[in-house]
């Protein structure tokens, strides 16, 4: 009678491989999986993932690596299957496969939980989600300016804008009905839009918030605790059924609807696994394979009892704020892919949907950006370098509740004392034009809240 091959082994082995696109030896494999398997019980192991397609091998002896290899869907399941979205974005052969995999009914579909292989078996800067042509390309696209400016330059030259874009794409792809039009008009002048429930203006809201996080504090964010965690609160205010959920790791089992996926119910793991996958994402050198890793990773863990994507995608900002890259805002992102890629992930542990939404989106992105770039400039260099001091000065008048007159004469005293001679009447000419351009929409810049803003502005207009 045949031996029965342990389950657990034959998905850790399949998950490794999976965890590397570009392919790895059996050393690497045996290494990435912790597992003391002798040399022919794996070279078994992976004999019998080739026969069922779920792996395939190539090259022999010593020069023999696995990759990941889709089984083809019966050609009667493909034809029933529509396919309206995107049309004018051709998916690569295994985001094909992935996609026709997850549209199957739910039925048809097998019950899954969480596989911690995946997360595991990554290794920073050796595992690659991304190729390297890809990460080439989203780079020479992404690049803004010198790398030497500060984190952030460029996030805040375009935050006004970056603000309504993606606040209003990250929530419609939860399925929020505010318009771009709406969006604009909540963001800039503070009108709730009609016949629109509350949850969906409280969600906009809650985006512009943790945007204006990234770009207030470019220098000091990262993939650690208190970002991932204050993102999320921000992400999530007034928007949680247990509001003390916002902000901390969830203590209880969650389900999520349209999928045969179950996450991870033992509270003390998920911890564990969320710690791993920070730690992981902040040793990852490339800031696109970074942003990639915490999108497939947030939410397949699923540490937050809601709102894990819109805090993922979020998250996807960290490293090309750092960077100072074109942000990604996910412009013309379809719903449906999105929501099938990430199910892709879910059920099959499978990435290659999502990155090519991910790429496809990058590329709009910046395509979206290069629009505004064109109407913001270049960086000034003289307000990059007084930019500490022009926002001191800023935030001093407001608290300050001056007006006009008087803040006039104490921008002038003040210039006097701390800014040298030869840029003190352009210094004065910045600080005024940006006390001119303060509004609700860019008052994080200065750290304001909203209320001492309208008090100042009342007597300031």
């Amino acid at each position: 009678m045949p031996k029965i091959i342990p389950s657990e082994e034959l998905a850790a082995i399949a998950s490794a491989i999976a965890a590397h696109p570009g392919g790895i030896d059996a050393e690497g494999i045996r290494q990435t999986i912790g597992m003391n398997l002798p040399t022919r019980t794996l070279q078994r192991r992976l004999a019998r993932l080739a026969e069922e397609g779920r792996i395939e091998a190539r090259g022999s002896g010593r020069g023999k690596r696995y990759f990941p290899a889709p089984l083809p869907l019966p050609d009667a399941v493909i034809a029933e299957i529509p396919d309206v979205s995107y049309a004018t974005r051709k998916l690569s052969k295994e985001g094909e496969f992935t996609k026709q995999m997850v549209m199957r009914p739910l039925s048809e579909r097998t019950p899954v939980t969480y596989n911690p292989s995946l997360l595991e078996a990554y290794e920073p800067n050796s595992t690659s989600y991304l190729d390297e042509p890809l990460r080439a390309e989203l780079l020479a696209l992404g690049r803004l300016g010198p790398n030497e400016l500060p984190a952030g330059t460029y996030l805040r030259q375009v935050m006004d804008r970056l603000i309504i874009d993606l606040s209003w794409n990250s929530s419609r792809l939860e399925g929020n009905t505010y318009s771009l039009l709406d969006t604009q008009l909540l963001i800039e002048a503070g009108q709730n839009a009609e016949g629109k429930k509350v949850e969906e203006t409280q969600m906009i809201l809650n985006h512009k918030a943790a945007i204006e996080m990234l770009a207030e504090q470019a220098d000091e964010i990262g993939f650690n605790r208190y970002t991932v965690c204050n993102l999320h609160a921000l992400l999530s205010e007034n928007l949680m059924q247990n509001p003390d959920a916002s902000g901390r790791l969830r203590v209880k089992p969650v389900g999520i609807t349209g999928t045969a996926f179950r996450p991870l119910a033992i509270p003390q793991k998920v911890e564990l696994y969320f710690d791993l996958m920070l730690e992981k994402a902040e040793a990852i050198a490339n800031p696109f394979e970074q942003a990639f890793f915490i999108m497939v990773h947030l939410p397949y863990l699923q540490p937050f009892e809601d709102v894990n994507k819109r805090t993922s995608r979020l998250a996807a900002n960290i490293p090309l704020t750092r960077h100072n890259l074109c942000p990604l805002s996910f412009t013309d992102v379809d719903q449906q892919d999105y929501t099938r890629a990430t199910i892709g992930v879910y059920e099959l542990t499978r990435v290659d949907y999502l990155r090519d939404v991910f790429s496809w989106a990058y590329r709009r992105s910046c395509s979206r950006h290069a629009e505004i770039r064109q109407v913001a400039g270049e960086p000034d260099p003289f307000r990059l370098q007084y930019r500490t001091e022009i926002k001191q000065f800023v935030q001093w008048v407001v608290n300050q509740r001056m007006d006009k007159r008087s803040a006039s004469r104490w921008i002038g005293e003040q210039t006097e004392r701390e800014i040298q001679p030869g840029d003190r009447v352009k210094f004065i000419e910045a600080v005024e034009l940006e006390l001119c351009s303060l509004h609700e929409g860019n008052i994080a810049r200065y750290r304001l809240r909203p209320s001492e803003f309208r008090v100042w502005n009342d007597g300031w207009n």
